[in-house]
């Protein structure tokens, strides 16, 4: 009896070692193709006897893989050969040393654009940062990870975090939710696809947004340490949603990809 599609892409082999679209040259389309014909994995390539696509080009395509095999821990590899747009196949292969993070901001509140609070959650653990607190710490603790999970970070945490740690050394691969969760259709900020999909956030922090973040900031400046907690709370909530949003994005895009 035959191995099913399901079988094919469950049984198998990781995601990771089924993906050849790192290789210069190889697309969706080409992949798809290479699948089509039986050569689902970097092995079954390694493995076969027969011409891909010509003599020279398959020699390449070894050296690339054999390469991949190498680097098989290394995400830097795959980022360096991948688009952003791609980057969410690593992430079962990278999820254990993966990080989900989220900023706030004073929102140029009084003519100050600046960060107050960065969260990070490990799937485990928060780590919270506080400006005049200790907020020089994060650029050591954001060190230990190799992937870095957010909501918009590509046009806001993450340009604000290089702009306030100028020499930061940031995971070297990043996935975007924001992007990858519009690919899948759901659209709008965060609070919104997060009621979408039935996520519910504390009765203190439910329905708050960033300007009352900013506010909340303030208020914890005058004086009100209580101010602070409930923000720690809001970006908290921020954090440990965006684990299974990922979660539930990567398996919808892998379905999608290969029918299971």
């Amino acid at each position: 009896m035959g191995l099913s599609r399901k079988d094919i892409f469950e049984v198998e082999t990781p995601l990771l070692e089924q993906t050849f679209i790192h290789i210069q040259g190889i697309g969706q389309k080409t992949e798809q193709k290479l699948w089509d014909r039986g050569i689902r994995t970097w092995q079954h390539f390694l493995q076969t006897k027969d011409t891909v696509f010509s003599p020279a080009r398959d020699q390449f395509v070894r050296q690339e893989l054999e390469a991949s095999i190498r680097h098989r821990k290394d995400v830097r590899f795959f980022s360096d050969r991948s688009s952003s747009g791609e980057m969410w196949r690593f992430f079962d292969a990278f999820k254990e040393k993966a990080v989900y993070l989220d900023i706030e901001t004073s929102g140029g509140y009084q003519g100050i654009d600046e960060i107050t609070v960065i969260g990070l959650f490990d799937g485990r653990n928060v780590q919270t940062f506080v400006n005049g607190i200790d907020l020089d710490e994060f650029e050591i603790a954001i060190d230990q990870y190799d992937l870095v999970v957010t909501f918009n970070g590509t046009c806001f945490d993450l340009p604000f975090i290089r702009r306030w740690f100028p020499n930061i050394s940031l995971p070297p691969a990043h996935i975007d939710l924001r992007f990858l969760l519009k690919k899948l259709g759901y659209t709008g900020g965060l609070k919104k696809i997060e009621k979408d999909l039935g996520l519910v956030r504390g009765a203190e922090i439910e329905g708050m947004d960033g300007y009352e973040a900013v506010m909340l900031w303030k208020a914890y400046q005058w004086g009100d340490r209580a101010a602070l907690d409930t923000l720690i709370e809001y970006n908290t909530a921020d954090i440990v949603n965006l684990k299974p949003l990922m979660e539930m994005g990567y398996r919808e895009m892998r379905s999608r990809l290969t029918g299971f």
